[in-house]
């Protein structure tokens, strides 16, 4: 019994919500909203910050072993996300002639 309330409190300590805090209240600054009012061309409303310190602060009320398979679940997802397309060497020299092929032309 007392190694199932060490494991939850050791996790309880791992599991920090300052960070996911930090960001919902910068994200409520005017500097970051004028930033994404520049870059995107609209102010952010916050909802995935204020998601992720929900998230957060419910992973603190799970057992060890719920919070462990649930951070590892998430870290999974994020990991799976990728912002590159993958190409092999053929299809990226395809798109690359598709692309920038007109610049080989002299009379471009």
């Amino acid at each position: 019994m007392s190694t199932e309330k060490d494991d939850s409190s050791a996790v309880r300590r791992r599991v920090s919500c300052t960070k996911c805090f930090d960001a919902l209240w910068f994200c409520y600054s005017p500097f970051y909203q004028m930033q994404q009012y520049y870059r995107v061309g609209k102010l952010d409303d916050c909802t995935k910050k204020f998601s992720d310190l929900f998230d957060c602060l419910s992973l603190k009320t799970k057992t060890a072993s719920e919070a462990e398979k649930i951070m590892e679940e998430k870290e999974q997802a994020e990991a799976e996300k990728h912002i590159w397309i993958m190409r092999t060497r053929e299809e990226a020299s395809c798109h690359w002639n598709e692309t920038f092929g007109h610049l080989d032309d002299p009379n471009y």
